[in-house]
């Protein structure tokens, strides 16, 4: 799903214009990513914490060369299902019934 089809389906879920869709999703995306840029962790309930953790400085190889070089330390965005989207994305299938034989 790309971001036109994720429009889409909000507008249909929530009886508005793509217009007003585009533009929540818009607004959400802004504040989460000002929000991280400050420090700050977001916890939506039921579906997942974001935040930023800080990758240190290392060390690394080029593999054309294999010459050793320095990797900057960086803050990375980190996210982690909470456990409401981790059940409905795990949900075991359900088993299949048997077809029912006159003859067994």
């Amino acid at each position: 799903m790309n971001k036109s089809e994720l429009v889409a389906a909000i507008a249909e879920r929530t009886e508005t214009t793509k217009a007003a869709a585009e533009e929540a999703l818009r607004a959400t995306i802004e504040v989460i990513s000002e929000q991280l840029a400050g420090g700050e962790q977001i916890t939506l309930i039921g579906f997942g914490t974001f935040k930023v953790t800080k990758r240190e400085a290392r060390k690394g190889r080029n593999p054309q060369t294999g010459k050793e070089i320095d990797i900057p330390e960086k803050n990375v965005v980190k996210f982690s299902p909470g456990k409401a989207l981790d059940e409905s994305v795990n949900v075991a299938p359900k088993p299949k019934k048997k077809a029912s034989c006159k003859k067994c």
